[in-house]
């Protein structure tokens, strides 16, 4: 195998624990498929994304939805800076993926799977259709899979269009079908009315990979990580000023600080949550939990040591949010425009403290007003830093 895709000693209570191939999806065939939503159901299990969405009630509502076609998409366009988490998943633990897709296509009605990868990860998809290949081979994809002759499931994979906005699953099924990649309006949802229209499950790479140790062990067993409202394993992609970035899997729950000693990072400044659309906390909230319920993330963790000057670190997400803006909607065309121009302000001494006031308004206002989560949580660095920030940023000329 490519040395770049071995899989390295990693460990863990979940993802990173050990499994044997095909043992899943044997056993999800041999379940009634109620039963298989219930075990979900129980597990607790959240989209990974970002979003937190319960995957039952995601899964309940597609198997509910009367259609002679249904479709199961893997949301593998990790376009979230700092967050590289998905990217071990498919080159290291892709069965778990496929395996998930063939459970949630078995357990909803569907019998096509896409993988939408992120352009960026094009160098993997030539390893992901070895690996879908020897599924088919193996009899655990394609027609009658395990032998069963009532369900025919197979994957194909299709290359992202290189936007950030496609991680929104509308507009990455919009790019799907071959247009602009915008995020629609909602409802209808994916859930009924999805890829060309026909209901459709969008999961995330984490999300899926979670899914075949959810079979085999119960959904009980799963609930007893974490915390009660988030329950399970996480992994995080740690990058920044430490000894030991990587990919971390652990429990949700771990305090900031618990995370920052496993890493290795010493006179840390402040930590980004949640990648450039999360909230920047800083030393004096680093006994914080990461979890659902408090500081929620979707894996990205950013680690900065006291020799950083946040206004930079600011400076660079609102530019990324500029770029990366489609334009369809006022607030976040316009807001994240003029957010970047108020940091402008800011490094050129020309700001008022009541304009950067109204400012943080417009955030709020874009939060709610912004028609997906781009502009919902772009403003998120820009409040956060200069709440948290605002003695060093406000003091710096």
């Amino acid at each position: 195998m490519n040395k770049l895709f071995e899989r390295k000693n990693r460990t863990g209570p979940v993802l990173f624990s050990e499994y044997e191939k095909g043992s899943a999806v044997k056993k999800a065939l041999l379940t009634d498929r109620d039963d298989i939503l219930l075990e979900i159901r129980e597990s607790g299990l959240r989209g990974r994304g970002g979003a937190g969405f319960p995957v039952s009630v995601k899964w309940m509502l597609t198997a509910a939805a009367n259609s002679p076609q249904k479709f199961v998409i893997c949301n593998a366009d990790e376009g979230e800076p700092g967050t590289f988490k998905d990217r071990v998943l498919l080159s290291e633990y892709p069965e778990l993926v496929l395996e998930g897709m063939i459970i949630a296509g078995y357990t909803v009605g569907a019998r096509k799977g896409i993988i939408y990868l992120r352009a960026e990860y094009s160098y993997i998809k030539d390893f992901l259709q070895s690996k879908i290949e020897e599924m088919r081979s193996d009899g655990n994809l394609g027609k009658n899979i395990c032998g069963r002759k009532d369900f025919d499931f197979d994957i194909s994979i299709r290359l992202g269009s290189g936007a950030y906005v496609c991680g929104e699953e509308t507009a990455l099924i919009e790019s799907l079908e071959g247009h602009r990649g915008e995020p629609r309006n909602r409802p209808p949802f994916p859930v009924n009315t999805g890829y060309l229209g026909f209901p459709t499950v969008v999961n995330n790479v984490e999300t899926l990979a979670s899914v075949p140790h959810i079979i085999n062990k119960g959904g009980e067993w799963y609930h007893k990580f974490g915390t009660g409202k988030s329950s399970g394993s996480k992994l995080f992609s740690v990058s920044g000023d430490c000894r030991y970035p990587g990919v971390y899997e652990l429990q949700w729950g771990i305090t900031i600080k618990e995370l920052l000693d496993l890493c290795g990072a010493e006179n840390t400044k402040a930590v980004q949550i949640g990648g450039a659309s999360g909230i920047c906390i800083p030393e004096s909230e680093f006994s914080r939990q990461i979890s659902f319920e408090d500081a929620s993330t979707g894996g990205s963790v950013m680690v900065f040591n006291k020799n950083r000057k946040m206004i930079d670190v600011l400076q660079n997400f609102m530019e990324f949010f500029t770029e990366e803006s489609c334009g369809q909607c006022t607030p976040c065309r316009i807001g994240n425009v003029k957010l970047l121009e108020g940091v402008n302000m800011i490094r050129n001494n020309e700001y008022s403290l009541e304009y950067i006031e109204k400012l943080k308004e417009l955030g709020e206002t874009m939060k709610i007003a912004s028609k997906c989560g781009l502009g919902q949580t772009s403003p998120n660095p820009f409040i956060s830093i200069l709440n948290n920030f605002k003695d060093e940023i406000f003091g710096m000329n």
